[in-house]
């Protein structure tokens, strides 16, 4: 049996919205690019939303929007993806990295103080794997020094930091459509802001900085010739990703509770074994499980790599996540910062596949494999 680690969660809906839309000729112009920010704007409970190619390019524009500048520092955990961190070196500032805790593995609160300087400007906060992180403790350091918390939600749309959905709580926020995420534009993010300053000029440098989109243009009853006050970027997402994302969204809720009951028929049968630790949610967080993380207790028989190794015999894809300052291009650049905890979990977790086709004789399958290997 081949167990995958994702699946694109795709129906019929979703690909009768994207025909319709290549039929309409509504490819570029804007339209369906405008319905979907309108969506995504409302589920996360923001006053604004800015479609972009990618999330990453999204942290990048996040980033400019809030003023960092060349030789400004952002601090950002080194467990993540590459992504938040290569956005801030396009911005010419740079990475101080903060550990993580190890039970929710997000930065953690009580040494970012630790990391603020005279160049500090913002704190890129990731809801690592859908957890949302303290994002109540992380504000108060960052009020206490004039920081701009950016939100990177790449994996967490759907979760909550209490009763208020991620996307809402800091000064912007950075959602990703990729393939592997529950929600899906083929490739794809989207900026949320409550700000009016930062959506404006997050628009127009998505759009190589023009002050008026084709769209806004193509809709007048006079000619209008748009201005170039920054130089921008081609950041933008067309028409036929967004439509993909329409039908998606209005399915997020039941995407939502197929997720919740794979993670829990995995913390069932797991959260038994003594060596295998399974994923901590503190009661302020309600987790997408985006990603379903595993540690290997110091009792288990084997590394994990011998366990990923094992599984991957066995038709199981497994993924780890990476620890940024270890990765030559930072390395060689900053030196390795000390982050025994991100290289803790750098060393000992592992994702197990989760999505939403996922049969339960699939995930038997994955259990009971992890489980013999382990013991």
């Amino acid at each position: 049996m081949k167990v995958p680690i994702s699946k694109i969660c795709l129906n019929r809906s979703d690909l009768h919205n994207l025909v319709k839309t290549i039929h309409s000729g509504w490819i570029t112009q804007g339209r369906m690019v405008e319905e979907f920010e309108e969506s995504v704007a409302g589920y996360v409970g923001s006053r604004y939303a800015i479609a972009t190619s990618s999330c990453t390019t999204a942290l990048h524009l996040a980033l400019l929007s809030v003023g960092v500048k060349p030789q400004d520092e952002v601090i950002v955990p080194s467990y993540t993806f590459i992504a938040p961190v290569n956005a801030i070196l396009y911005c010419q500032a740079r990475p101080r990295f903060v550990d993580i805790d190890l039970n929710t593995y997000n930065i953690d609160p009580d040494r970012i103080e630790g990391a603020v300087t005279k160049r500090t400007k913002a704190i890129i906060v990731v809801h690592q794997l859908g957890l949302p992180a303290d994002i109540i403790r992380i504000k108060k350091v960052a009020d206490a020094y004039g920081l701009k918390v950016i939100e990177d939600a790449a994996c967490a749309i759907g979760s909550k930091y209490y009763s208020k959905m991620v996307g809402s709580l800091g000064d912007i926020a950075c959602f990703s459509f990729h393939p592997k995420k529950l929600i899906t534009t083929a490739e794809g993010g989207m900026i949320t802001t409550k700000s009016k300053n930062y959506a404006e000029l997050c628009r127009s440098l998505r759009n190589h900085g023009a002050s008026v989109s084709d769209l806004t243009r193509h809709g007048m009853s006079r000619i209008v010739f748009e201005s170039y006050k920054y130089s921008g970027y081609n950041y933008r997402m067309p028409d036929i990703c967004a439509a993909l994302g329409i039908s998606q969204i209005k399915r997020i809720e039941d995407i939502l509770e197929k997720r919740l009951q794979l993670a829990q028929r995995y913390n069932e049968a797991l959260g038994r074994s003594k060596s295998v630790t399974i994923p901590h949610v503190p009661k302020y967080a309600t987790h997408n499980y985006q990603s379903y993380n595993i540690i290997l207790n110091d009792s288990c028989p084997v590394s994990r790599e011998e366990l990923m190794n094992l599984l991957l015999k066995k038709g199981i894809s497994t993924r780890r996540i990476m620890a940024v300052h270890l990765e030559p291009a930072y390395s060689l650049k900053y030196g390795k910062a000390k982050l025994p905890n991100t290289v803790k979990a750098f060393r000992r977790a592992l994702l197990l596949p989760i999505y939403n086709q996922m049969s339960k004789v699939e995930q038997e399958f994955v259990i009971s494999s992890v489980l013999s290997l382990t013991q």
